[in-house]
Formats: C-alpha cells, structure tokens, sequence
C-alpha cells in the first residue's frame, strides 16, 4: 500500500496514531478503547502480551461488539501470519471484524530476492486462502526477532514492502525508539510504501520520526507511568494535537 492511500485510507495527511492496549480482560480494554476514541485516536491495536490466544479470542469478539464502528487491529503474540490469518478468516465469518493484523515478524529473508521469498510467500497464501479482507502490518527488522545486521536494513524493508500492506519496523525493544538512521534507511527501502513504527514513541519525540514515518504504533510511550495496561488520557492527546498539527501543515502545502 503506498503511503497516499494508507493516509486517505484513515483520512489522515499526518502520522496516524494506533494506540496499543495490552489487553487483559474486557473491562480494561473497554475502558482504554474509551480513552482512545475520546482523544480523538482513528482506532486502537490490541495485543495478548500477558494472556493466550485462547483467552484473548473472547476478550475480541465482546470488544467488537461494544464497538461496532471502531477500527480495530489485533497482534497475536509470537505468532506470524501464517497461523493468524486462519483465526481472523474465522472471525470474520462469525461477523467479528477485525480491520488489521500486526504481526511481530512477517518472515522476510534479506539474504533472498524479493520475489524468491518462501515463509513471506505461504503467508501471503494463508492470508489468501482465509478470506480474511483486512490490513497486514508486518515487522520488519522487529524487536526481539532474528537480528539484521544495519547494512541490510535497506534491502529488507525494500523487500518486505513487496510482500505487507505497511511495512513495520521498530526499535530493539519495548520502550526503545530506533536510532534516526535506522528509520531513514527504512524510509529509503520503502520509497513510497507505507511505513510504521512501533516501540519508543513519545509525544516528546514523535517530531523526530513524523517526516518518515506513516503510523505511529504507540502504548508504553502513552500509558501511565509504571502502568503497562493503561493509557494516561493527557498523554495520547498531547500527540493527538502534534499529529493534526503535521497534518495542517500537509494541508498547508
């Protein structure tokens, strides 16, 4: 998806902002997708970071139909699309939508061809034969994943827009923004695709990245101190109010 589309898409001609919930059970998703539409946020990306696949299935379906209108895109922990895709062809056919899938690794090999691709290529038929209609946002030199050496940033992301709907890369963990290089190298790979950044996002330090970068996947930079599963109202809002301000000046120009 090129990053045109991507922002029309959420009609957005700044960064858009996902919030992240680490869910936990219904209540405090609940509660945080209330904070997050409240702000202003175009939708919300839920995570399993401390339950099951098992447990966290029902938590979605009940948060889909609180919210019917809401976007809503799920990461399934250390799982790849390969297995996802199935799950999310399922819920959609019981009528749960869900708009997107965030994957950790979506199993690009810098050492191959963009086309010679094998683990991206049975993904990508997973998601084809699932049915599944939704936005694939792949990892991409990821966090706690196989280690790319930084020379060859360039190529996986250049590959990997050939194989995701918006290319996602981060930096070494949770709460750890990348170096600025490695982003600008990502932008370079990329060229006009869409590209995503998820871990190490501030309201203080989103004006480092906001040139670069098409989505900002943001929770512990938006949660309240010392608190994994909530986000801090003040927060979410004061980069809220940065990104409409990029996007007047996009307007602008």
């Amino acid at each position: 998806m090129n990053r045109t589309d991507f922002h029309k898409l959420f009609k957005s001609p700044g960064p858009v902002v996902l919030p992240v919930v680490h869910v936990l059970d219904h209540a405090q998703t609940a509660r945080n997708v209330r904070i997050a539409l409240h702000a202003g946020a175009p939708g919300v990306l839920l995570i399993n970071h401390d339950i099951t696949v098992e447990e966290f299935l029902p938590v979605i379906r009940s948060i889909r139909q609180q919210f019917p209108a809401c976007w809503i895109g799920v990461n399934f922990l250390a799982v790849t699309g390969l297995e996802a895709f199935p799950i999310l062809g399922g819920l959609q056919r019981e009528g749960i939508a869900v708009d997107a899938y965030w994957a950790d690794d979506a199993r690009i090999d810098e050492s191959r061809t963009a086309d010679d691709q094998p683990e991206a290529a049975a993904i990508a038929e997973s998601r084809h034969r699932s049915g599944w209609t939704g936005l694939y946002l792949g990892g991409t030199c990821f966090k706690k994943q196989r280690e790319v050496a930084p020379e060859h940033h360039e190529v996986s992301a250049a590959i990997a827009a050939r194989w995701m709907d918006v290319v996602t890369t981060s930096g070494i963990a949770t709460g750890h923004a990348p170096e600025l290089q490695k982003v600008e190298t990502f932008r370079r790979g990329v060229g006009d695709a869409a590209l995503a950044l998820a871990s190490g996002l501030t309201p203080e330090n989103a004006h480092v990245f906001a040139s670069l970068i098409d989505c900002f996947i943001i929770g512990t930079g938006i949660n309240h101190p010392g608190d994994f599963h909530n986000f801090d109202p003040a927060k979410l809002e004061r980069l809220l109010a940065f990104v409409r301000g990029q996007g007047e000046c996009c307007d602008a120009r």
